[in-house]
């Protein structure tokens, strides 16, 4: 055997070290970790479980209103449930996504199916009501799913209105949202105070600042995680189309890095969901790929980390 090789175990050895109270070999993926399904998460608030990887819309889906582009939005929508897919996430900042997808989900006849995450994002917490009214009417559902304060604007003002919003059964889940590594400090004083259900923060394997507070912060006060720029807006996959995918890739069912990335994320203990944007079919079906299959354990995500990190 040369060096570095490692050996995978067989089923027999697995169930033996089980048996024995033995922790699985280190940085194999977990042989139990292979869900017939997608992969799901559970939402600490209330136990619902979630698939692990979600439907993002930032640029992807901000195509005005060119007949075929708003078209092929909806197939990307019908790819995304097929897979097994439930949450799509959206912003009133992101031009004309809203509307794209209240069009897309009533074209292919989902709208009951979707578990919508959209955004408060105004500076007036006066004028908060009229916008989330707003977008409602152009996501063409009943009520949304999730409701986050974007980018921590007016939080303040925004909060009680949505936690009123809940309380009176016109909204399930709270949350506050940030990127690209901004207003930490900020993010976790909420967490710390605020009955919030959800937060939404930037996370990849090299964005990994919110494993020493934020992610173990969520775990502690049972807030559920979305993780947002998984590819960072596109630019690591195209950096990574450079480099061949690592052999020892295939013990995680990985079919390129698309699915190696989203696995690292979706891993993390205190994880909820992934939402990569996409305006294609097939980058879709393959993001919902990284849900099957088996998973990283704590020592195979430390080298695929590694890994990209030497890239």
């Amino acid at each position: 055997m040369s060096a570095g090789q490692r050996i995978t175990p067989t089923r027999r050895e697995f169930l033996l070290a089980l048996a024995a109270g033995l922790p699985p070999l280190a940085g194999h993926a977990q042989p139990q970790q292979r869900p017939r399904g997608p992969a799901t998460r559970t939402i600490p608030a209330t136990g619902e479980l979630v698939p692990a990887i979600g439907l993002g819309s930032w640029i992807t889906f901000n195509v005005g209103n060119d007949p075929a582009a708003r078209a092929n939005c909806a197939e990307v929508m019908r790819a995304f449930f097929d897979a097994g897919g439930r949450m799509i996430d959206s912003s009133p900042m992101y031009g004309s996504s809203q509307s794209v997808i209240g069009e897309g989900l009533a074209r292919i006849n989902r709208t009951a199916g979707v578990f919508a995450a959209d955004k408060v994002w105004i500076g007036s917490g006066t004028r908060g009501a009229r916008q989330i009214e707003e977008s409602r009417q152009l996501w063409r559902v009943p009520r949304f799913d999730l409701l986050q304060v974007h980018n921590l604007l007016a939080w303040e003002q925004h909060l009680p209105a949505l936690f009123a919003m809940r309380s009176a059964g016109q909204l399930r889940y709270v949350g506050i949202t940030t990127s690209e590594g901004r207003r930490h400090k900020e993010i976790e004083s909420i967490m710390a105070s605020q009955p919030i259900d959800f937060v939404q923060v930037s996370y990849n394997p090299l964005d990994r600042e919110v494993e020493s507070r934020i992610l173990p912060l969520a775990r502690e006060r049972r807030i559920a995680v979305i993780a947002n720029r998984p590819f960072r807006e596109g630019a690591l996959l195209r950096a990574l189309k450079a480099h061949p995918l690592p052999p020892w890739a295939a013990e995680l069912g990985c079919d390129g890095w698309a699915q190696f990335v989203l696995k690292f994320i979706i891993s993390h203990p205190a994880m909820t969901c992934a939402i990569p944007a996409t305006r294609s079919v097939a980058h879709v079906q393959q993001n919902m790929g990284a849900a099957l299959g088996p998973l990283p354990d704590a020592a195979m995500r430390e080298r695929m980390a590694a890994h990209l990190q030497a890239l």
